[in-house]
């Protein structure tokens, strides 16, 4: 598949799964790359965890954190979500390194915002803009963008997320008002850190380590069934909103950045073909890049 046909045939696969969709992929080693609205500004919902991921080891390069120091997590103070310490009922005691794998491999809310409250937000801006990730922003934590969906949502709560109505005044889902970066920043920060750019390669090898512990493969990882195919990556959900950023590395040698945000016309919380095309849509640009 010819570099230069690519882009139609993945607007039309994104067309055809009922989303509008957004992808950069890149080789990471020779600068190769795919796009196809990959400067347009997208909201990263759990995606922008990649980012704290990276300021935390950053930090604990510079020395300024130990990765084994151990927080406190009490049941009453858990940010919502159905993974990890967001489900769990009881007192948990644990180092920033386990709450930097449960908020990477199942994407633990929880886990998140305890690595923010020690970070820092700033910290994490300051981690991306020092990686030359000019459209990429972190505007609230976690358990904020949560708090401003159900203000937004209004006394209809949860089941209000199926109103194309209440859908359509939701901050969360706003980039200039959430959240937000493009696919070519999401897929300049994993060659950095692939490439041991963003930290040192000791907190490099940890961070593709955690990255590939990821639990989720119905995303990104389906379009590359393929047992000496590796697949690492971080999911983002919100109501009509699937995404996925990652690194495909193939047994010769080949590594592929791949960022894809996508927006779904309806508001079912269940949308097979809208989550399937991520994997496909990775998999065609991939496949181009290492065309002949």
């Amino acid at each position: 598949m010819a570099v230069t046909t690519t882009p139609i045939r993945l607007q039309e696969a994104f067309a055809e799964a009922g989303v509008t969709g957004r992808l950069h992929a890149v080789d990471i080693d020779t600068g190769a790359e795919v796009g196809v609205g990959a400067d347009q500004p997208v909201v990263t919902a759990s995606v922008h965890k990649l980012c704290v991921l990276v300021t935390l080891h950053e930090q604990a390069a510079a020395g300024r954190l130990d990765l084994t120091e151990q927080v406190e997590c009490p049941p009453g103070d858990r940010t919502s979500g159905p993974t990890g310490l967001s489900a769990m009922l009881d007192p948990v005691r644990m180092s920033l390194r386990d709450a930097a794998y449960l908020m990477m491999a199942v994407s633990d809310n929880t886990a998140a915002e305890l690595l923010l409250a020690r970070v820092g937000l700033d910290a994490v801006n300051a981690t991306t803009a020092r990686l030359g990730l000019g459209r990429t922003r972190a505007v609230h934590s976690f358990r904020e963008m949560f708090a401003s969906m159900r203000e937004d949502a209004g006394p209809g709560g949860a089941q209000a997320l199926t109103d194309p109505y209440v859908i359509a005044r939701l901050r969360a889902l706003d980039p200039a008002r959430t959240n937000h970066s493009t696919p070519r920043d999401m897929t300049r920060l994993l060659g950095a850190v692939w490439r041991d750019e963003a930290c040192t390669p000791e907190h490099g090898l940890a961070m593709r380590r955690v990255l590939g512990l990821q639990v989720w493969p119905h995303r990104l990882a389906a379009g590359f069934p393929f047992d000496d195919v590796h697949v690492a990556g971080k999911t983002g959900s919100l109501p009509t909103v699937r995404n996925e950023v990652g690194v495909v590395e193939y047994p010769d040698g080949g590594r592929y950045a791949v960022a894809v945000f996508t927006r779904a016309a309806r508001t079912a919380a269940t949308l097979p073909s809208a989550d399937s095309v991520i994997g496909t849509a990775a998999r065609m640009a991939v496949e181009a890049l290492r065309a002949p």
